[in-house]
């Protein structure tokens, strides 16, 4: 039996351009893209905004789980009350 072959890493770019013109001449199943995560992207325009007054200690802990799930914070507290509706959605049907 042969051994699988190995993948390769994916390569870090610098811009991209970079990154594109890799996508258009390589062989994908040649790497490795065990170590990548689900990118969400946010299609809607953001047309209302809200006031809210919270405790102080609050926010910081939201904005250090932004920090920590790699984005800003206003988006984070966006995720969340989409997650919180979308469990409440599926708990109803």
């Amino acid at each position: 039996m042969k051994a699988p072959k190995a993948l390769k890493p994916f390569p870090v770019f610098a811009t991209d351009q970079e990154a594109e013109d890799f996508v258009d001449q390589a062989d994908l199943t040649e790497y490795d893209f065990s170590q990548f995560a689900p990118a969400r992207f946010e299609f809607k325009a953001k047309t209302a905004n809200i006031s809210m007054r919270v405790p102080q200690d609050l926010l910081d802990a939201v904005k250090q789980r932004a920090l920590r799930e790699g984005m800003p914070y206003q988006r984070f507290i966006r995720q969340t009350l989409e997650h919180a509706l979308a469990a409440k959605d599926k708990k109803a049907s």
